[in-house]
């Protein structure tokens, strides 16, 4: 039997393309128009899909405005909508109309950069885009293409991939002195409030679980890894045969934002001859504004840092910066050479092949999305969508202060407050008691917030960052929690064991 007839020219036609897109990005207009009255988090039970949509594909096709009204009716109550200005869970993963729109001309001009014969611009572009960052941040010359000392950076999807590249990188240099069998002896090291994104790459590098330390952090060092605590952690590991590999330090963990000190840290690290990386990725964007700079003070010392202008720099998921001082380091670790790649300009090595920066081979150009944004709003409104957060999460922070039923449970950092309702009766439950708080404040559908456990403690994480997000709705956020305190204390404690304390 013959083949159905198809029209090749519909598949990409121009005309088509126009007018199906002008829908598209209707649609996506008009769902951020009325986001503010979705419920930030979405209320459906698991397994609802399956129950809406057919159990097999469509054999013929189906209208764009067939498929755009399944998405409204089927799909968008399944999401929990981070874009909302009332999202302040995990990290905010920012959109602005310069993302959009250079994340439509990346996907529309759908090059695949994983060398630079393969589209000379997009691999040029990413170097340029990155020495913008850099030196947006001050990162030293040593980091840059244009520094002339050897430096240079990527981008990535994930701070995962730059983790498991820079480990997989600084695990061959190793290997490379005490031979391949010395795996087992490796030790990476980072603190209890590192992004497990750590530990699952030392795992996903071949590092044994047992030799990954996540070195205790306390509140009397703002959770922050300390530079003795690290020594003497080496120092023990030594004494057994271990080797040191790898120290990770973070600028803004996702717990309570805290930030380490990377001076002190990159010292130990250069001491004991370990690669020193620094994980920015929430926090690195604020380094743009001098009033945060001092932060990342010791960055020099380090071997690679990356941060993600995906999460507080305004560019559509995903993008994730990594410099590195000696990029040939990771270039030797996971370069391949196949006849197939085989060009004049890669053999001369005089160009940048980002398919040996990086696991895959194939690659988006992610640079046109984060060139857009940096030309769309300059330095001046990036620099001011930053200080705007903050104040708001200081307002924040000042509202809860003034609440004697509440209490800041460790200073703010950065856009992120941490927070919890104070126990009312001797014995009661904190725990207990602020997990009901945060889930009725994320069931009525007006907020959505998430906790983390810091020293025992749980506390309910505000992390001011989304684009949409106003000074009024942080202000209706804060009455809707004190109006859902209100109902559990008339309620009265489900864990009491003992008589009132007099607390109000």
């Amino acid at each position: 039997m013959g083949s159905l007839p198809l029209d090749i020219f519909h598949l990409l036609d121009p005309d088509v393309l126009a007018s199906e897109s002008r829908v598209v990005v209707d649609f996506i207009a008009d769902y951020y128009r009325d986001i503010e009255q979705l419920p930030v988090r979405s209320q459906v039970e698991p397994g609802y899909l399956s129950k809406r949509l057919p159990d097999s594909a469509p054999y013929l096709p189906q209208s764009i405005d067939a498929i755009l009204e399944d998405i409204r009716e089927d799909i968008i109550p399944g999401l929990t909508h981070w874009q909302s200005p009332n999202f302040y869970a995990y990290f905010q993963a920012n959109a602005s109309t310069a993302g959009f729109l250079g994340e439509m001309l990346c996907s529309g001009l759908n090059v695949v950069g994983f060398n630079w014969i393969s589209s000379p611009a997009a691999t040029e572009l990413e170097g340029i885009v990155m020495d913008w960052m850099g030196k947006m941040l001050k990162l030293p010359s040593s980091f840059l293409f244009s520094g002339g000392q050897g430096g240079g950076g990527v981008l990535h999807g994930s701070t995962c991939e730059a983790v498991v590249c820079t480990l997989a990188a600084a695990r061959d240099r190793a290997l490379s002195k005490i031979g391949a069998d010395g795996i087992t002896k490796l030790v990476v090291y980072a603190s209890d409030q590192t992004h497990f994104t750590v530990q699952k790459a030392s795992k996903l590098i071949g590092i044994p679980p047992s030799n990954f330390r996540a070195i205790p952090t306390t509140a009397a060092s703002g959770y922050a890894l300390t530079p003795d605590s690290v020594r003497s952690t080496m120092e023990a590991d030594i004494a057994t045969g271990l080797v040191p590999l790898y120290l990770c330090a973070t600028v803004g963990t996702t717990a309570v934002g805290a930030v380490d000190p990377l001076l002190e840290l990159g010292k130990v690290a250069k001491e004991y001859g370990v690669w020193y990386h620094i994980d920015a990725a929430y926090a690195g964007s604020s380094g743009i504004c001098p009033e945060f700079r001092h932060y990342f003070d010791g960055v020099e010392l380090a071997h690679s840092i990356s941060m993600n202008p995906h999460k507080w720099f305004l560019t559509n998921m995903d993008c994730c910066c990594l410099w590195l001082r000696s990029p040939s380091a990771l270039v030797d670790s996971l370069s391949t050479c196949p006849e197939i790649l085989r060009n004049k300009a890669s053999d001369a090595k005089i160009v940048v092949d980002y398919k040996d920066w990086q696991i895959a081979l194939s690659r988006r150009f992610r640079a046109m999305k984060l060139w857009v944004v940096i030309r769309r709003y300059g330095v001046a409104k990036l620099m001011e969508h930053i200080r705007s957060d903050v104040a708001m999460a200081k307002h924040f922070e000042r509202l809860v202060a003034m609440d004697q039923r509440f209490e800041v449970v460790v200073p703010r950092r950065f856009s992120l407050v941490c927070f919890r309702l104070k126990p009312r009766f001797e014995g009661d439950d904190a725990s207990v008691l602020n997990r009901r708080l945060l889930e009725q404040v994320n069931s009525s559908g007006r907020a959505f917030m998430t906790h983390a456990v810091v020293g025992g403690m749980f506390m309910i994480r505000f992390a001011v960052g989304t684009t949409l997000t106003e000074m009024r709705h942080v202000e209706a956020t804060w009455k809707l929690i004190q109006s859902k305190a209100d109902e559990i204390i008339v309620e009265g404690p489900r864990n009491k064991v003992s008589s009132p304390t007099g607390l109000p």
